[in-house]
């Protein structure tokens, strides 16, 4: 306060003492507490001691405290240390001042004793009450793999968001890795590998048929069959290429319905040349009937059929309920899978089933007529090579429903990959090496010659 005011609250608090002295108390409180208390609101000054004396806006004068300790002496008795103090005038972060070194604790040690009965849990655990005991005890139960907690101590674990998943610790959650059947990984690289050196080999028997194919065995069993299926296990060997890599929408509109109408095509010209045997044989007899189905192209028919139904049923499929491609985010907690979603699970099926119903024709077909004479003996390897086709389709139904992700990619190329091998190597490899190692035997004379209970059987001849 200033000199003035200093002179003011001496005069009032004169009047207030001649008040007590000869005024009626209420009298006094009614003229006087009112001046009074607008100069003891104002009031501060440091004391003798040092201490500055001085009223909050609640009235209150500043908190000084010294913070004591207990500590037992070795005889017995209690000694009142300092250990800190509180000052409410000091700035805030030095109003609490404590020595820790200096405080004894009830056991007479330095060392801090635990205020609960149980630690606190670390991140990637929640706390579990125990019954029956104090809410301070508790046991730390790990969060399951599909949630987290972050903060310590938590009594609740929080699931990630379907694009991420727990870290291992169970403390964060981390984004899913993207799985799909890609070039770079050593899977990837064996199938592309296979499928181009299948595929190129498919072209290389074509051109061997063309470059012989004024040849007994090139021009036996209709050639231009020959041809087409050569072209057909071409595209078929390069099919698995549409399957791996990221998928998209092309990719996954197409790479179904151009397998299965390559596959479709494959087993119609099988199922074509199988007729092709049984009509020449048969059309030798006296007074064949068979002789003029060969005016009508019969086996043509049957590929062009055959193959029309597949397209039809594949051409319903993309325009009813087409493949598309789609992020599933949840098959697994630890990753997400980039795949194709077949649209039509009927369709898909649908088309699987039609293959199935060509290949078993032209199996039971090929069966039948594997006793004819060794001149039109293709059917036996027709029949060879179609047990090899039935037999990984009807391996690839279970091992195909029990997978998802790259793992289903990959079943189904080697389905692709395998069966169409067993075509290419059953129907041509022993015609090729008849044509390329053996010209011996590629001649009309030795075709014409062999009977049918000839002990001789030539190394993969199939006329």
């Amino acid at each position: 306060m200033d000199e003035m005011e200093e002179m003011v609250a001496a005069i009032i608090l004169e009047e207030i003492v001649t008040g007590i002295a000869g005024l009626d108390s209420a009298d006094f409180r009614k003229q006087h507490i009112f001046r009074l208390l607008h100069y003891l609101k104002n009031v501060h000054f440091t004391n003798p001691a040092g201490d500055e004396v001085y009223f909050d806006e609640n009235g209150d004068p500043p908190a000084v405290y010294d913070i004591l300790n207990w500590h037992r002496s070795r005889d017995g008795s209690i000694l009142h240390v300092k250990v800190g103090t509180f000052n409410s005038s000091a700035p805030y972060d030095e109003q609490f001042v404590i020595n820790e070194s200096a405080i004894m604790w009830n056991d007479r040690g330095l060392q801090i004793p635990n205020s609960v009965c149980s630690m606190p849990c670390p991140m990637g655990f929640r706390r579990a009450s125990r019954q029956g005991e104090a809410p301070c005890c508790f046991d730390c139960v790990p969060c399951s793999e599909k949630e987290i907690s972050d903060p310590k101590d938590s009594t609740e674990c929080f699931p990630c968001p379907y694009e991420q998943m727990p870290s291992d610790s169970r403390d964060s959650c981390i984004p899913k890795p993207i799985e799909y059947l890609s070039y770079q990984e050593p899977l990837g690289i064996v199938l592309t590998t296979i499928s181009l050196l299948c595929s190129l080999l498919s072209l290389f028997i074509f051109m061997v048929f063309i470059r012989h194919n004024q040849t007994p065995i090139v021009k036996a069993n209709n050639l231009v069959l020959s041809y087409l299926l050569l072209l057909a296990l071409a595209l078929c060997f390069s099919c698995p290429l549409m399957f791996i890599g990221q998928p998209h929408s092309l990719n996954c509109l197409l790479r179904q319905v151009t397998f299965g109408i390559a596959f479709a095509l494959c087993v119609s010209c099988v199922l074509a040349k199988t007729v092709t045997v049984i009509m020449a044989f048969r059309a030798t007899k006296p007074n064949s009937q068979l002789q003029k189905w060969f005016r009508f192209k019969i086996p043509y028919c049957i590929t062009v059929t055959c193959s029309l139904i597949q397209l039809l049923i594949c051409m319903c499929w993309l325009v009813l309920s087409p493949p598309f491609q789609q992020l599933n985010f949840h098959y697994s907690i630890k990753k997400i899978l980039n795949e194709c979603n077949e649209g039509s699970s009927w369709a898909f099926w649908l088309m699987l089933g039609y293959m199935s119903f060509l290949a078993t024709v032209t199996l039971v077909v090929a069966f039948l007529a594997r006793k004819l004479p060794d001149s039109f003996n293709e059917a036996k390897m027709i029949t060879f090579s179609m047990l090899v086709f039935v037999s990984v389709w009807v391996s690839f139904v279970p091992a195909y429903l029990s997978t998802r992700g790259a793992l289903m990619v990959s079943v189904e190329i080697f389905a692709i990959l395998a069966s169409s091998f067993g075509l290419l190597s059953c129907i041509f490899f022993p015609k090729c090496y008849n044509i390329l190692l053996r010209p011996d035997v590629n001649t009309k004379e030795h075709i014409m010659g062999r009977r049918k209970g000839d002990k001789e059987k030539k190394f993969g001849f199939n006329a």
